[in-house]
């Protein structure tokens, strides 16, 4: 295809945890010319189904009608915004939250649709923070390193409870007739391009970091069969696609998406992408040691080499998995957003929301500016950042949070600052993670909405010593699909040229205070006594607590579903909760 790059527009759409965004932009230099947002009716489904049966503990749904209402929503308001002539715009690209699943059948249809299935909470997509598959986790990497699985060390050693085959094992093993009725396993990274174009292809990006596809194999079917008889043939009837480059062409707009959208019938469409992995090229963040951190209701972490290493507790390491040519590295952090999103909405007195709404400030800026007169270490406390368990380096989702100092003299706002520091000393840990595998990381690119949050910024650069660039762009991953459907309709060769002209970056915007950073040291000193303690063995009581949680649930409230319970080593046991 021929374009004027001068002239062209492309379209990107993220989808977040609890809305999709839209953006306008300029295929000549990145410029952002209009966006719109559109908040899923459903948001997540924790306690219940909306027909209300109620879900189990450590729950996290959400229904995919949601994202085809993003496109007919978000995708037309943000032409609107942009005032731009649909016939201008030559491809839409679209980016996700990883490990999102939809089980569908053959034609792409959610199960949760079909009538039967409707009060049914596996028919529904597991959204990537639904936590409930942990002991089938643990199962396959017992198995895993009892085998020596060559693919397990390129995920750091562990499989995370967020991804596909510990999703799905837990769909066969809770609800059999759901699972037996499922004939696709779907990223929605990959269904929603599916619904604009009529072709499944899996992308690379997913396969790779949440679908353990290595060197072009997934575990195969010994593996499989050794979890479950009944998992024995997943990969070659369930989950198995073709698997599309990023930015490459999924296939072209249908009639019926360019009824949803407004875009023109026949444009490219970009395959599919994370959300984490596409914003590094909106950052022009694409040399080794430039790590990306997208800061939002969770953190993911992600970098390019040169070399493969093994790093320990990292999400995945692969071929091309950000861009070609490298490998790409994945981190993240489960909770960081919800972590004080939590605390404000649970913890804080009326008396806080009355003072920031006298002052014109939301609470968290009220906390902030209050935490923000403090001295480091002043209030004594160290956190741990678990709250939503932790993703890296421990990869143990039965973990939780933890407040070690308070006294009657703790103030919301000395907590508020500990929890602000605790998701900086988390970040650090990964960071030195990667450095001790030989992946040193040089300087840290921050996109999301918590870059506003000045002091939050600052005390990342402090804790770890690294200046702080910020990728400018509001929606950074919705811009980084615009740049793949900019390659995949030919306005560029390659990612790597798209991104040079389209991203957008402000360079070290924060640099250390080595007065501060020297403080916080002895603070991280702290952290990471306790990060080992709780996380490595020494002390299992945060899962014996999430075990006695989940007997006392099982007796008491009627779930639908099975009833799990884990022990410190991992083993489970099961039993069905009857309605």
């Amino acid at each position: 295809m021929s374009i004027d790059p001068s002239d062209a527009l492309v379209v990107g759409v993220d989808y977040g945890t609890l809305s999709g965004r839209a953006v306008v932009v300029r295929v000549s230099d990145g410029a952002e010319l209009g966006s719109a947002v559109y908040e899923y009716p459903h948001a997540v489904l924790t306690d219940t189904l909306p027909g209300g049966v109620p879900l189990g503990p450590d729950w996290a749904l959400q229904v995919p009608s949601d994202y085809v209402d993003v496109l007919r929503h978000a995708v037309p308001a943000a032409l609107a915004d942009a005032g731009a002539d649909p016939a201008a715009v030559v491809g839409i690209g679209t980016d996700f939250t990883a490990c999102t699943m939809v089980p569908t059948l053959a034609d792409g249809t959610p199960l949760n649709e079909l009538p039967r299935f409707a009060d049914r909470p596996h028919a529904y997509v597991k959204l990537w923070r639904h936590h409930a598959a942990q002991p089938q986790a643990d199962r396959i990497n017992k198995l895993a390193a009892d085998r020596d699985e060559a693919w397990l060390p390129r995920y750091g050693g562990l499989i995370s409870s967020e991804w596909e085959f510990a999703k799905a094992l837990q769909l066969l093993e809770e609800d059999p007739e759901v699972y037996a009725a499922m004939e696709r396993w779907v990223e929605a990274a990959d269904w929603i391009v599916w619904q604009l174009t009529g072709s499944y292809v899996r992308n690379a990006c997913s396969a790779g970091y949440k679908g353990i596809l290595q060197d072009g194999r997934y575990p195969d079917a010994e593996f499989l069969a050794a979890l479950n008889p009944g998992f024995v043939d997943f990969v070659t009837t369930k989950l198995d696609q073709p698997i599309g480059a990023l930015g490459a062409v999924a296939g072209t707009l249908t009639a019926e998406a360019a009824g949803w959208t407004g875009l023109p019938v026949g444009i490219p469409v970009a395959v599919g992408n994370v959300d984490a992995h596409v914003t590094a090229a909106a950052g022009n963040a694409l040399q080794p040691g430039q790590m990306v951190a997208i800061m939002g209701t969770s953190t993911c972490h992600v970098m390019n080499g040169d070399e493969l290493r093994d790093v320990p507790g990292m999400c995945g390491v692969v071929d091309g998995g950000i861009v070609s040519g490298s490998w790409g590295y994945e981190a993240g952090q489960s909770g960081v957003g919800d972590i004080f999103a939590h605390f404000v909405e649970t913890q804080v007195p009326a008396a806080y929301s009355e003072a920031a709404a006298a002052s014109g400030l939301t609470v968290h800026e009220h906390l902030t500016r209050l935490a923000a007169t403090q001295r480091v270490g002043q209030h004594g406390l160290v956190a741990l950042d678990w709250h939503s368990g932790n993703r890296s380096v421990l990869v143990d989702h039965e973990l939780s949070g933890l407040l070690v100092g308070e006294t009657l003299a703790t103030r919301p706002e000395d907590v508020y600052r500990a929890l602000l520091e605790a998701t900086a000393f988390g970040t650090r840990t990964i960071i030195e993670t990667f450095a001790g595998a030989g992946v040193p990381v040089s300087e840290l690119f921050v996109v999301g909405g918590l870059t506003k949050n000045k002091l939050l910024m600052q005390i990342y650069s402090d804790v770890t010593r690294l200046p702080l660039s910020l990728i400018t762009s509001a929606q950074g991953p919705a811009l980084g699909s615009a740049i793949h459907a900019a390659v995949a309709a030919g306005a560029y060769p390659d990612v790597r040229a798209a991104a040079a002209r389209m991203g957008r970056v402000e360079r070290s915007v924060y640099t250390p205070d080595e007065a501060a950073a020297g403080r916080y040291d002895e603070l991280y000193d702290e952290y990471r006594q306790l990060h080992d303690h709780f996380g490595r063995g020494g002390n299992g009581v945060m899962r014996r607590l999430r075990a006695i949680r989940r007997q006392a649930l099982a007796g008491t409230t009627e779930t639908g579903t099975t009833a799990t319970t884990t022990t410190e080593t991992g083993t489970t046991s099961a039993a069905e909760v009857t309605r």
